[in-house]
């Protein structure tokens, strides 16, 4: 019974010490628990978390502009480890939601956000750092299985007939046996509706063609002795050699010859 009352006296010292977040000695233990001779001693830290880290520091309340620095690059993250990608995925993280918690609140005081290119560069470094993850990942699984890992996707088509690039995921049900809303398609609405499509598609490609077309014989009036070859690659959709053959391709006056 002595031994027990020890123990649970010991047990409530530790949960004493731990309630109050001081340290407890290794001298302490190894008196209590001489099987914890070669641990180390148990001690806890008080936790200073609270929704202040959802904001901004209060040294830039008021501020117009607050100095960050700029994204991470893919160069940058591509040498770092794992663990260490890990880590700044979450700093990023929190980091993106103290900002938007900044922002909304700023929108509802009526107040300027300061330095909101912040939100951006938060933006780019953590799509940079998905991407070099994804890397990873698709070299790891063509080195091991010969495949990318990545989702595989395939082109259906939608009610309307378009054609999308769906990403496939597994269905606990049957798409058979799903009691799901299936919206039949009318051919008669859908072709019909191809057709008007295809129609702007075809009007949209002929006025760019146009406009393509008439910029290079405005650039050939003013400079006759422009690189055909530079035209050539800026519009490839352009016959240069038949626009040469055209007047309106001429300015009003006799170009200087090359010396």
């Amino acid at each position: 019974s002595l031994i027990k009352f020890n123990k649970m006296s010991f047990l409530t010292r530790v949960l004493h010490c731990t309630r109050l977040g001081s340290r407890m000695s290794g001298s302490v233990v190894r008196r209590s628990f001489p099987g914890f001779s070669g641990c180390m001693g148990i001690h806890t830290t008080s936790s200073q978390r609270d929704l202040m880290e959802f904001f901004d520091d209060k040294k830039h309340w008021g501020e117009m502009e607050v100095k960050s620095g700029r994204a991470w690059t893919k160069d940058e993250l591509r040498i770092k480890s794992n663990t260490d990608l890990h880590k700044l995925w979450y700093i990023l993280l929190k980091e993106r939601n103290m900002l938007m918690t900044m922002e909304h609140e700023c929108n509802e005081e009526l107040e300027t956000f300061p330095s909101p290119e912040r939100v951006d560069k938060v933006k780019i470094s953590m799509e940079n750092l998905e991407e070099v993850v994804r890397e990873r990942n698709r070299a790891y699984h063509q080195l091991e299985t010969g495949e990318t890992g990545e989702r595989p996707s395939r082109i259906i088509e939608d009610v309307l007939g378009l054609e999308n690039a769906v990403q496939l995921s597994e269905h606990p049900v049957p798409k058979t046996e799903a009691d799901e809303l299936v919206v039949k398609r009318v051919e008669k609405d859908t072709k019909a509706f191809m057709s008007k499509l295809n129609e702007q598609k075809t009007i949209a490609r002929t006025r760019q063609r146009n406009r393509d077309r008439n910029e290079v014989m405005h650039l050939l009036r003013r400079f006759p002795h422009l690189d055909r070859k530079m035209l050539a690659e800026k519009f490839p959709d352009v016959e240069i050699d038949k626009l040469l053959e055209k007047d309106m391709c001429r300015g009003h006056f006799v170009p200087n010859e090359k010396l």
